[in-house]
C-alpha cells in the first residue's frame, strides 16, 4: 500500500514528464544499478619462459652461477650426469657466457659456444637431458694484406689493417728461419692471405693463416697451408718444403736476449771468465718452456750452478739443455717422449741466475754450438702425390702473395682488402 501523498506525487511526476517529452526538451534518465553478476575466480598464470645469461667471472662455479640466478640445482645435478656436459661445462673460464633458458627454475636448455662454428647445447626432454654438439653457419672470407716495416712489424701490420692475432701467427709461420726481435729491419715487408670468420653478417674473429711472404734483409721467405693427410696442417714452402725445421730457434717467448753464445764471458756471480756455452733468454718468471724438437727427456732435476734442469735426446746425436728452471712441465719425466712444442718447464732463477732467463744450449757429438746460427736439420718434404696436391692447391694463393708484393712495391697504400672469388 502507498500513503495517499505519496500516490499523487507519483501521478503528477509523471503528467510532468509527459509534457516535457511531448515539447522535445531532452531528458535526464537516472542511472540504472546493474543487477549483480557473478565472476568466476581466475586461474594463476604457469611459468613463463624466460632467457637467462651467466656471464662468468673469476671464481665462479656452475653451482655458485645457477643458485645465484635462481636455477634448479637439481636440474644442473641431472644435467652434469651426462659425459659430455661434464666435458663442456665443468671448465669455464672468466668471460664465457651460458645462455640458459628455463620455467621458473626449471632449466629447458643451456647454449655455450664452444668456438666461432661450434656451440655446445643441453635440451630438456621428457624422460630428461639431451646434448649436442651443434655447427654454427659461418662464412669464411679471404683476405690478403701487405706492408714494408718503417718502424716496428706490429706498427707495420696495424698501418695496414692486420690484427695483433694474425702478426702472431705470421711469426709462428716463419719462427724456424727469422728471429723476429733480433733480425728485423726497415724495409722488411710482408704479405698475408688469411681468414676472416663471419657469421649473421658480424666480423667474429680471425681465422687460419693460408699463405704467407716475409721479406727480411733481402731474403724472401714463403709458407702456405697444407694438409698432407695427417689430419695436422702444416705450412711449407713454395716447393713444397716444411717450414718447420727439426727444431725451432728459440724454446721460450722471450723479451730480450740477456747473454749471447761466448766462450770468453766473464760470469757475472763468480767474476771470473768462463765459457758461455749456450743462449741467455730473458723472459718474466713463469713463462713456458718449449721443448726446442722431438725427443727424449734424459735429465730432469737439479745441476749444480744450472739449477733445475732439462736434457732432451734428439736424433743424430744432438742434445739441448734448459736451465735455470722455475719448476718442470708435466710431460718433462725422466724417459719420456716429448713433441716439438711441448711444455717441458718454465723460466726462473735457479742455480747461478742473477734474474728470470733461460739457459739454452745446443750440442751435436758433445760439442756446443751456437743455438742461434746453427744450421737446423729440415723435416721431410712432400713427396708424389702429395706434392701434386700441394702445388695444386697453393698455386692461387701465392699468385696472391705476389701481387701484393707488386702493390707494395709501388708504394700503394697497403690496407687489408677481401678477395675476389
Amino acid at each position: 500500500p502507498v500513503a495517499a501523498g505519496g500516490l499523487a506525487a507519483a501521478v503528477l511526476a509523471t503528467i510532468a514528464l509527459t509534457w516535457v517529452v511531448q515539447r522535445g526538451a531532452p531528458v535526464a534518465v537516472a542511472p540504472v544499478e546493474p543487477a549483480a553478476v557473478a565472476i568466476a575466480p581466475a586461474v594463476p598464470a604457469g611459468p613463463v619462459r624466460e632467457e637467462t645469461e651467466l656471464r662468468v667471472a673469476r671464481g665462479d662455479t656452475l653451482d655458485s652461477l645457477f643458485r645465484s640466478a635462481g636455477l634448479s640445482i637439481v636440474d644442473l645435478a641431472r644435467i652434469l650426469d651426462l659425459p659430455e656436459a661434464r666435458r663442456n661445462l665443468r671448465l669455464l673460464r672468466p668471460g664465457d657466457v651460458l645462455a640458459v633458458t628455463h620455467e621458473g627454475d626449471h632449466i629447458l636448455a643451456i647454449r655455450r659456444e664452444v668456438d666461432l662454428a661450434t656451440a655446445f647445447e643441453i635440451v630438456a626432454e621428457a624422460d630428461g637431458y639431451r646434448a649436442d654438439l651443434v655447427r654454427l653457419p659461418v662464412e669464411h672470407r679471404q683476405v690478403v694484406a701487405g706492408a714494408t716495416i718503417t718502424r716496428s712489424l706490429f706498427e707495420a701490420a696495424a698501418d695496414a689493417r692486420v690484427s695483433d692475432r694474425v702478426v702472431m701467427k705470421l711469426a709462428n709461420v716463419f719462427t724456424w728461419d727469422v728471429d723476429f726481435v733480433r733480425d728485423i729491419s726497415e724495409g722488411d715487408s710482408f704479405a698475408v692471405v688469411y681468414e676472416e670468420i663471419w657469421r649473421d653478417g658480424q666480423k667474429l674473429g680471425e681465422g687460419e693463416v693460408l699463405a704467407a711472404e716475409f721479406i727480411n734483409r733481402g731474403r724472401r721467405y714463403t709458407a702456405v697451408r697444407f694438409d698432407d693427410g695427417s689430419g695436422r696442417p702444416g705450412y711449407y714452402s713454395g716447393e713444397g718444403r716444411p717450414m718447420r725445421k727439426a727444431f725451432v730457434r728459440a724454446p721460450v717467448a722471450f723479451t730480450r736476449i740477456s747473454s749471447g753464445f761466448n766462450p770468453r764471458r766473464r760470469h757475472p756471480i763468480l767474476n771470473t771468465i768462463r765459457a758461455h756455452q749456450g743462449v741467455d733468454y730473458a723472459a718474466p718468471a713463469g713463462t713456458p718452456v718449449m721443448a726446442a724438437g722431438d725427443a727424449k727427456v734424459i735429465f730432469r732435476g737439479w745441476k749444480g750452478g744450472y739449477g733445475n734442469t732439462v736434457i732432451l735426446q734428439h736424433a743424430n746425436n744432438v742434445t739441448t739443455l734448459y736451465a735455470h728452471l722455475a719448476r718442470f712441465g708435466k710431460s718433462a719425466r725422466y724417459g719420456a717422449r716429448v713433441r716439438q712444442g711441448e711444455v717441458i718447464g718454465y723460466v726462473g732463477a735457479t742455480g747461478l741466475a742473477t734474474a728470470a732467463h733461460l739457459h739454452y744450449e745446443y750440442r751435436k757429438n758433445g760439442v756446443h754450438l751456437n743455438p742461434r746460427t746453427v744450421t737446423l736439420p729440415d723435416a721431410e718434404p712432400l713427396a708424389g702425390a702429395r706434392l701434386t696436391a700441394f702445388r695444386s692447391e697453393a698455386e692461387g694463393l701465392l699468385g696472391r702473395l705476389e701481387a701484393r708484393r707488386t702493390v707494395l712495391a709501388a708504394n700503394v697504400p697497403a690496407a687489408a682488402s677481401p678477395l675476389s672469388p
